[in-house]
């Protein structure tokens, strides 16, 4: 019988397949991929398989760490059982700040994508629909979000693969030369540029006690997740290039707007258009699922107020905790989220995976599926791209997780009495 604190396991592989890909499947393919070009050129293809390589040593690792610990929190909960209360709260005060700080731009870039295609309302009125609607969506249960999620990244998914086959016929292979123009240097800044592209997959581990049968759906729903990521990425990667060039590429804040412009398909700018709203739609969905989640985990705990762990009796979600997050979201919409948080989520997204890989090397050994190799090498690539980032971003983000610390020590001294 579940316990009245339990989430509701109803998320099955596709769904949680579906997840993956609606968080991922966002702003990095769809604009970060012209910058990659920018600081590499053609080989920033090179950049992103090695992107796609560290983030699947790390989707590893949650999906050891989830199999074993399937609890709603991720790394914030492996951090505590596996290292010490210290870490997992660095672990979940990271993510939170992360994943707000994108949601808040996320929303943003949706409402401007959907007023291109339907110009009904104001960019900034769009925005803060899509954030009541998918909101309230939320309060509805984990299987109505999840259905939703899954027609979304549909959507996505079906864009990209019209524009892959709409440009692999006029593919011109002098675009591909000179391949690697800024050289090594300019390959290692694209790939630490794209590996943001690929972090959604551990909202999967996130989500954990919401799937059924943890400890095989996840690491499989995480593997599926990344491999897909890797091979759309490239494919799309590739044509694009192909099509207009790096340099194109590279002058456009909406670089597959600019190669869709170039292809004479029946629609196919529209459909693209169409692809990276639903695109932003589907990471903003997620970022509501993954967040109120976490205040969940944390909540229990008391490193969030307590009643973030409260769970509706009908619906078996944590209410408080979705309906905080989309005030939060609304009013970081609203008020233009703030760029120096936003460029510090990048050093606390890699603080954050170091702490899940740190976590999956002191697993005992009959828990460690993959050996301890790979959670290794992905701490590698994690402590090798924070220290590549400016030192400006790092001293931001040291900043707000003492500031977790400060809230924290707070929150302790007041429902821990």
């Amino acid at each position: 019988m579940r316990k009245k604190n339990e989430l509701l396991r109803a998320l099955t592989l596709k769904d949680a397949v579906g997840v993956g890909l609606g968080a991922i499947i966002g702003a990095g393919i769809f604009v970060v991929t012209g910058v990659a070009a920018g600081v590499s050129g053609p080989a920033f293809i090179v950049g992103l398989i090695i992107a796609g390589v560290i983030a699947s040593f790390n989707g590893l690792s949650s999906a050891q760490l989830a199999a074993v610990y399937p609890h709603s929190g991720g790394t914030y909960e492996y951090g505590y059982q596996l290292l010490s209360p210290s870490f997992g709260f660095s672990a979940g005060w990271m993510f939170l700040i992360s994943k707000l700080s994108a949601a808040g731009v996320v929303a943003i870039g949706f409402g401007s994508y959907f007023h291109q295609l339907l110009p009904v309302a104001s960019p900034m009125l769009i925005s803060v629909v899509a954030v009541i609607f998918l909101t309230v969506v939320n309060l509805f249960g984990i299987k109505k979000a999840g259905l939703l999620n899954l027609v979304i990244v549909t959507f996505t998914l079906l864009s990209l693969l019209y524009l892959i086959f709409s440009g692999i016929p006029v593919v011109e292979k002098r675009n591909f030369t000179p391949f690697t123009p800024f050289g090594i240097s300019g390959i290692a800044e694209a790939a630490a540029l794209l590996f943001f592209a690929f972090t959604g997959y551990a909202r999967i581990a996130t989500l954990a006690e919401e799937v059924h049968h943890p400890e095989k759906t996840i690491p499989r729903a995480v593997i599926i997740t990344i491999l897909s990521a890797i091979l759309l990425y490239a494919a799309v990667s590739v044509v694009a290039i192909g099509v207009v060039g790096a340099e194109q590429m590279a002058a456009s804040t909406s670089p597959l707007q600019v190669v869709a412009n170039a292809l004479t398909t029946p629609a196919v700018s529209s459909v693209v258009t169409i692809g990276a709203s639903t695109a932003m739609l589907g990471v903003l969905l997620s970022q509501i699922l993954g967040i109120s989640r976490m205040m969940l985990a944390m909540g229990r705990r008391n490193d969030l107020p307590p009643f973030f762990q409260k769970i509706h009796s009908r619906y078996k979600v944590p209410h408080l905790g979705i309906l905080f997050t989309g005030l939060l979201i609304l009013l970081l919409t609203l008020t233009g989220s703030f760029e120096f948080i936003v460029r510090a989520a990048s050093f606390t997204i890699l603080l954050y995976y170091s702490i899940t890989n740190i976590s999956a090397l002191r697993q005992p050994r009959t828990d460690q599926r993959y050996g301890r190799v790979i959670p290794l090498l992905g701490l590698i690539g994690c402590l090798v791209m924070s220290v590549s980032l400016p030192l400006n971003v790092i001293l931001v983000g040291v900043g707000l997780l003492i500031a977790g610390f400060l809230l924290r020590f707070l929150f302790h001294r007041i429902w821990n009495r």
